[in-house]
């Protein structure tokens, strides 16, 4: 019997990462599907204060509208020399939800004068998963840098302004693979991965 986990996002890529994540790990019996695939429902806004907040906001909201075990994960970048800022305020930096170039500029802008020593980043995702009985939260964290330009044209985000520790290319740069082997993201579902497992079993 197939069990099917709603991920609470209509991101195409965040769908198919942990799809792939899933088929790296063996774990079979799971149908993912997405916000698209299901009768809409209220959202709430994204009002918490952490990443973990509106993770567990978002996946509740899911599994109370659908009754399906739901996956939601919020994340965005943290930048060290603003405090840890965009933060849970990444998507909507600039002003308006989901801009990606305009919030790159931005970020550019801020960071025009920070030397290249300071100029260290983490990417952060926090993801939960909410089923009958199961609450569970998980961060994942990917460390790194944000350069003076965007490079690379995969990804989306701040992914071309963002180089990982221990690579000259940036995340837009990275295969689909490469990413999620090391990606924020890929390091929060892999933590997932035994209630999901679980799951399937049932």
């Amino acid at each position: 019997m197939t069990r099917r986990v709603l991920v609470a996002s209509r991101n195409a890529k965040k769908l198919n990462e942990l799809r792939r994540i899933l088929d790296e790990a063996g774990i079979a019996g799971i149908e993912i599907v997405g916000l698209n695939d299901v009768a809409p429902y209220d959202e709430a806004p994204e009002t918490g204060a952490t990443f973990e907040e509106n993770a567990l906001a978002k996946a509740r909201d899911g599994f109370a509208a659908t009754g399906l075990p739901c996956v939601a994960d919020d994340s965005g970048i943290a930048v060290d020399a603003l405090n840890g800022m965009p933060g849970v305020l990444s998507a909507r930096w600039a002003g308006k939800h989901g801009d990606d170039t305009a919030n790159n500029i931005l970020l550019l802008a801020q960071l025009n004068d920070v030397p290249d020593d300071r100029r260290g980043a983490q990417f952060v995702s926090a993801c939960a998963l909410v089923a009958e009985g199961v609450e569970e939260v998980v961060r994942g964290e990917w460390p790194g840098t944000i350069g003076r330009k965007p490079v690379g044209d995969g990804g989306f985000g701040y992914d071309p302004l963002f180089t990982p520790e221990g690579e000259t290319r940036t995340s837009a740069e990275l295969t689909p693979a490469e990413k999620d082997a090391a990606s924020h993201r890929g390091r929060a579902l892999r933590e997932l991965l035994p209630t999901l497992a679980a799951l399937a079993d049932n």
